[in-house]
């Protein structure tokens, strides 16, 4: 079983190691953003399980950080980080969609019993989903199909499933190649040729029936990268649609 993933937006350095530190001792894949813009940037664009955030951050505001990340990720497991005192601060982290919040300072048995406590309440969230309806049919994740109404099926391999998975739950936002190559692929996108994300999005097209000079399903940002469309039915939310 792979490790829950856990961003921390942090801009105080020791207290940040600090958590990384105890993230990982406890079993959690951490990682990391020292200032409000980086966080902001993660915060959207990574796959992770739970975020810790610091409301007083350099560059972005961590209330602002917040309201994007609900916009995205509705029920994704949020919990704040606050001085002591900032009762204003809490009071609007809670109001703005956090599950929790930690007054610093904290103990390490503190922070990890209520991030067990967010992960275990939000367990049942749909942070996932199993099928997801598009014109004709339904793609299956767990069994890496899609089966038409006509009875028809055809199967995908692990990665193309992956990548439908990750595009289908971004329903309605770009996705850049880069930001594919770092949450499915899981390598570093520098350096790195992005063609064989080119290929798989081909072959998707092709077992889901999605025309390429005209997708319905899969559509092309031009500049950007692909994007889950609003033509598809299930999680697709209505967008505008351009190609190169």
């Amino acid at each position: 079983m792979s490790k829950l993933r856990i961003l921390t937006v942090e801009d105080d350095a020791a207290i940040r190691r600090g958590i990384v530190d105890a993230l990982r001792f406890a079993g959690y894949e951490p990682i990391e953003a020292g200032d409000g813009e980086t966080g902001l940037e993660m915060a959207v664009k990574r796959e992770y399980d739970l975020l810790l955030l610091d409301l007083v951050l350099p560059k972005r505001d961590g209330l602002e950080i917040l309201r994007e990340v609900r916009r995205l990720r509705p029920t994704l497991p949020v919990i704040i980080l606050t001085a002591r005192g900032d009762e204003t601060d809490r009071v609007e982290g809670l109001r703005g969609g956090a599950d929790d919040y930690v007054v610093k300072p904290f103990s390490v048995k503190e922070l990890l019993a209520r991030v067990e406590a967010v992960l275990r309440r939000c367990a049942e969230r749909p942070l996932d989903v199993d099928t997801v309806a598009v014109p004709g049919g339904q793609i299956d994740f767990n069994r890496r199909e899609i089966r038409y109404k006509n009875g028809r099926r055809a199967e995908f391999s692990e990665k193309e499933a992956e990548l439908l998975r990750y595009l289908s739950s971004n329903a309605g936002r770009a996705i850049s190649r880069e930001e594919i190559l770092s949450n499915v692929w899981r390598i570093a996108p520098q350096g790195v040729t992005t063609r064989t994300i080119d290929m798989h999005i081909t072959r998707l097209r092709e077992k889901l029936h999605d025309h390429p000079e005209n997708p319905q399903i899969i559509l092309t940002v031009r500049g950007k990268g692909y994007m889950w469309g609003s033509r598809g039915e299930g999680r697709g939310v209505r967008g505008e649609k351009t190609t190169d």
